[in-house]
């Protein structure tokens, strides 16, 4: 049965490569029901929902690969696992998700296939992990505070969420194509990013004291990602790798908890 599975699973890549991204799942979903052990099938169906926005289905089938392999190098699954999470609005999920999947490229099993692109795609998430985390943060501290912004803040991101959720109902039931979905959750998210901007711009103009921006240094991360894509700048990235980390030590002794330990890169 695994040959058959396998098949089916070369056809479900022809779909998906051609952006028939329904097809390409239900050619998964049929290659999964031949043959259940293998890992890839799982990686490959967890990426097709990741484009139909099937976020929870997406988990399952990443955790199932994940499960699956024996090596437990499976870099791609961490990735499209740590997507699906942050787009679950699970930050901190998301960056241990995604932290795994970039020190497994960063430092591959010898069986492992990785591109050149690979690190610098990585690392470019975790920050974006990173900085979501934070804002998350940030809004737990000022909600201890009991202040305003943190209050109207939620009330964006509920917001936002059931206007995702109705696109994601919308495609899955078919109402929306592929393209017409992500355009419009794209629209909604930066619609919202830009409503989030304004919102914090009026508080920190009213109260520059308390609502001064806390941002992450993503130019730290940026040149990490530079220098891992050449193997001659390796010990460099090494040597500024360190400074990350010494930096976010700095960063929590004066400003709180920012980077865990365990959320290094």
């Amino acid at each position: 049965m695994a040959h058959i599975a396998d098949t089916l699973k070369d056809k479900g890549n022809v779909a998906f490569r051609n952006g028939e991204y329904l097809e390409a799942e239900d050619l998964y979903t049929q290659a999964i029901q031949k043959y259940s052990r293998n890992p890839l099938i799982f990686t490959n169906r967890a990426n097709s929902r990741l484009k139909l926005q099937k976020w929870d289905a997406a988990v399952n089938d990443c955790l199932k690969s994940i499960d699956l392999t024996a090596s437990g190098q499976n870099h791609k699954a961490f990735y499209f696992l740590a997507q699906a999470q942050l787009a679950l609005n699970h930050p901190h999920e998301a960056l241990s998700s995604a932290l795994t999947a970039y020190d497994q490229v960063r430092f591959p099993s010898p069986s492992t296939r990785t591109s050149p692109k690979d690190l610098e795609t990585f690392s470019a998430f975790v920050l974006k992990c990173k900085k979501a985390k934070f804002a998350v943060r940030d809004r737990e501290r000022l909600r201890r505070q009991g202040d305003l912004r943190a209050e109207l803040e939620e009330t964006l991101e509920r917001a936002k969420k059931v206007e995702l959720d109705h696109v994601t109902r919308s495609l899955d039931a078919m109402r929306l194509g592929n393209v017409e979905a992500k355009e419009q959750s794209e629209e909604i998210s930066a619609t919202y990013d830009g409503k989030r901007a304004e919102l914090r711009k009026v508080f920190e103009l009213a109260d520059p004291t308390h609502h001064k921006p806390r941002e992450v240094p993503d130019h730290l991360v940026d040149m990490v990602a530079h220098f891992q894509s050449s193997p001659t700048h390796r010990k460099s990235a090494d040597r500024i790798l360190d400074y990350v980390r010494a930096h976010a030590r700095s960063r929590d002794h004066q400003n709180g908890p920012f980077v865990r330990a365990s959320d290094d890169l």
